[in-house]
């Protein structure tokens, strides 16, 4: 029987890839601790994205993986889940009390945006994440029906200042919609919405946040160029449909965030195929194959292709979606997969950013 070596154990762990970060855990830079005591060994990882859900079972594989190791006699995994907060954009100040912030967008309405929005709120905080939900969408706000909060609750104010969002689901909510009649339109130019955005992003005395989503309006316009300019973005996620349309604006939506400066972290498809309820015949409704198209068009990832449900409309309308109505189904499952990839990518995005060369300017 050979003695172990921590090569041995690096070896071993190499030989396994992280679905989410696409590296196996050494290259990741996730080895945190290596403890050789003879035949015993104990190994540490940690993850910069929430995965609650996965880390036991990415645990339980990388310790069969050195359990059969030539002199191991037993091995222990320890998998840890520590978020930490991204630069976001040049000359943009971080939150207070916010990590990350994460845009979620689409070029035009009717594309499920702000249902992907409350699910990948939801699905982080159900992989240990503390998660707020802004909705930005000033004209049409949408986020408290989905999350159950009766019509006409209002926020606390602390300190004459600073609204208390209210918290449904375990995550913290802020939406316009708490702060005007349900029946009354919001007739505001371009300047009063955008200045409206920014009170409920700088005035809401969020919790400490890995995560706040942001439900964005539809569109390239006031509010997407102030959020850009005044609000640090770790990164946006671009929702869209199958359908031509959609994939034309949501182009347009994944150029905006390049002018910016935003990484795209990926591409969200809705909508993508009916399953008939009675026959199980399969029917590409709008179109097939289009969110992968943008998503190779534009070097990015398509993080998940959501089907055309029932389900998923009638669940976010009663104020309970699917993610917590029903978490063990698949659909919930595949919103686990979205939010622990767009955790991965923001990680993954930072660390590019540091690996990028400081270019210096000489006037010799």
């Amino acid at each position: 029987m050979g003695l172990v070596t921590r090569e041995a154990v690096e070896t071993a762990l190499r030989q396994y890839t992280d679905p989410h970060l696409n590296q196996d855990p050494v290259s990741a830079g996730c080895l945190r601790e290596v403890d050789i005591q003879g035949g015993k060994v104990r190994v540490r990882l940690q993850l910069g994205y929430a995965a609650g859900l996965f880390k036991s079972g990415w645990a339980q594989l990388l310790q069969m993986a050195l359990e059969n190791l030539d002199g191991v006699d037993s091995a222990s995994v320890q998998v840890d889940c520590v978020i930490e907060a991204h630069q976001g954009q040049a000359q943009v100040p971080a939150l207070s009390n916010v990590k990350n912030v994460i845009a979620v967008a689409s070029g035009k309405g009717g594309v499920g945006k702000s249902t992907t929005a409350a699910n990948l709120a939801l699905a982080l905080a159900r992989e240990g994440a503390k998660v707020g939900i802004l909705d930005a969408d000033i004209y049409g706000p949408s986020q408290g029906i989905m999350f159950g909060i009766p019509a006409g609750t209002r926020p606390q104010v602390k300190e004459q200042k600073w609204f208390v969002p209210i918290t449904a689901h375990g995550v913290e909510v802020m939406s316009m919609a708490f702060l005007t009649d349900d029946n009354t339109p919001m007739v505001w130019r371009g300047p009063m919405v955008s200045g409206a955005l920014l009170q409920l992003v700088t005035q809401t005395a969020w919790g400490d946040l890995d995560y706040l989503v942001v439900d964005m309006p539809p569109g390239t316009g006031d509010i997407q160029l102030t959020l850009a300019q005044k609000v640090p973005v770790a990164g946006a996620v671009i929702v869209t449909t199958p359908q031509d349309l959609a994939l034309l604006d949501a182009k347009k939506g994944v150029e905006m965030f390049r002018k910016v400066n935003i990484p795209v972290l990926g591409v969200v498809e809705n909508m993508a195929v009916h399953i008939c309820s009675n026959c199980g015949h399969a029917e590409h409704l709008f179109g097939e194959g289009g969110g992968a198209r943008l998503a190779e068009q534009y070097g990015v990832e398509l993080l998940a292709s959501m089907p055309l449900s029932m389900l998923i409309r009638e669940q976010a309308d009663n104020g309970k979606p699917t993610v917590v109505a029903e978490p063990e189904c698949q659909i919930s499952m595949v919103y686990q997969e979205l939010a622990r990839l767009v955790g991965a990518r923001i990680v993954l995005q930072a660390a590019a950013a540091q690996a990028m060369p400081t270019i210096m300017v000489s006037e010799d």
